[in-house]
């Protein structure tokens, strides 16, 4: 797979891809991913990329030519299955949309800044629009970061054991059981007796069981699904 993304900040991606499982996709060949630095495509000598509102009104605004061009260039090189904008008024990535996505071979992420971009950016190329959350971030970075995480972790090979991202949160529109591991009694807390008997059939029935009471405490709106 190959992510490409388009950002006014690209410093603030080094990091999160050079850690961990995604720089393991990358070691392995899994995943590819090539970080655009929007101000190489600014207007004028002072590269410009952002300006006043229509209309008046507080905050700058992406503009429309820098992004374009930058898209259009990409476009020229290879096709897109998708091209993501960033955005917090849109809807909320979910577990299924990650799954979805994983499954692409090419996708395009444009991370928003400011007050945004030019509507006619979203009319003209946006194919697909996503938030992380009912809140505002400084910029779409971050939220790309996430994204990206959540999608890279579920190619197959990345993972060593691939069933553990299958048991994940959400994957069956419920939370995950509780967990636990080595010493099987800590300060007087005990590991559950059925996880240390090695009835297998038995567990998974207790872990079932225990996913839907917690579902059903927490995000009881999974349930209504």
């Amino acid at each position: 797979m190959r992510i490409d993304i388009i950002s006014v900040v690209p410093n603030l991606l080094e990091s999160p891809f050079n850690h961990s499982i995604v720089k393991r996709a990358k070691e392995k060949g899994l995943a590819q991913i090539i970080i655009h630095d929007l101000r190489a495509y600014g207007l004028g000598n002072y590269k410009q990329i952002d300006d006043t509102q229509f209309g008046g009104g507080a905050g700058m605004v992406m503009m429309i030519e820098p992004i374009s061009n930058c898209i259009k260039k990409l476009q020229s090189e290879r096709s897109y299955d998708e091209i993501i904008y960033m955005t917090p008024d849109a809807e909320t990535l979910n577990q299924g949309t990650a799954n979805t996505l994983s499954l692409k071979k090419n996708i395009l992420i444009l991370t928003g800044h400011y007050k945004g971009v030019d509507q006619r950016i979203r009319d003209k190329y946006i194919t697909k629009e996503i938030s992380i959350g009912d809140y505002v971030l400084t910029g779409g970075e971050l939220a790309a970061a996430v994204l990206v995480d959540a999608i890279v972790r579920l190619i197959p090979g990345v993972i060593g054991d691939e069933q553990s991202a299958l048991t994940d949160s959400f994957q069956d529109n419920l939370l995950s059981p509780p967990v636990y591991t080595r010493p099987s009694e800590f300060e007087g807390m005990k590991v559950p007796e059925i996880l240390l008997s090695g009835n297998f059939p038995k567990i998974e029935d207790w872990r079932s069981e225990k996913a839907y009471e917690r579902t059903q405490q927490i995000r009881p709106d999974l349930l209504d699904d």
